[in-house]
């Protein structure tokens, strides 16, 4: 089999032939609730960590995934592509960047994605507790612009050590998987590549 070249190439080609898309940047995210039963939400894709091949996310620290990974840290993302039939299922562990963080690099990290999301979104982290009972309509706080996050904002990430890709189209599937890594920038990780069947 050719190389197709490695599997974030591949993945950032779909994301660029389908930026026209909105939903482009929306994907699904899998966890292990502490009684061994699935979960599985939307979640917007903020890129991937500076240097890493971690996909980066958003989440409220008040939210059931977090509880899901102190249970079990790992996770799997699905991501499909509509106009080129093309499916990714990346699995690896789960990383929050909190309010509590000590890491400098981390907590810059976590400053930079507040910086870099809208002001709504922003002031979601200032809402009610997910997934409690609704007793009143919901008014967003109002935030200064430059004011930092708030400590219920974290930066979730997920550093990759399986990737399953499928082309339906050209009925071709494709297993990554992660043998080595050299750094922790990933500049030099190891992966092998296997076709397989559909």
């Amino acid at each position: 089999m050719a190389s197709l070249g490695s599997w974030r190439e591949i993945l950032q080609s779909a994301l660029q032939s389908h930026k026209h898309l909105k939903h482009t940047q929306h994907l699904q995210l899998a966890t292990v609730r502490a009684d061994g039963r699935p979960a599985n939400r939307t979640l917007v894709f903020r890129g991937f960590v500076d240097g890493t091949d971690k996909v980066q996310f958003t989440t409220d620290f008040r939210s059931q995934k977090v509880e899901e990974m102190k249970h079990c840290p790992f996770g799997e993302i699905c991501y499909y592509f509509s106009e080129s039939w093309e499916q990714f299922r990346i699995n690896g562990i789960l990383e929050l960047i909190s309010s509590t963080e000590s890491d400098p690099l981390k907590k810059a990290l976590r400053e930079k994605a507040w910086f870099d999301s809208s002001p709504r979104l922003r002031a979601s982290f200032g809402s009610p507790y997910p997934g409690h009972p609704k007793t009143s309509e919901i008014q967003l706080p109002k935030l200064d612009s430059s004011q930092g996050p708030l400590d219920n904002f974290c930066v979730l990430t997920l550093d990759p050590k399986e990737v399953d890709y499928y082309d339906a189209k050209k009925g071709r599937r494709i297993i990554f998987k992660l043998l080595a890594k050299q750094s922790d920038d990933d500049a030099n990780s190891i992966w092998s590549q296997q076709e397989v069947n559909p």
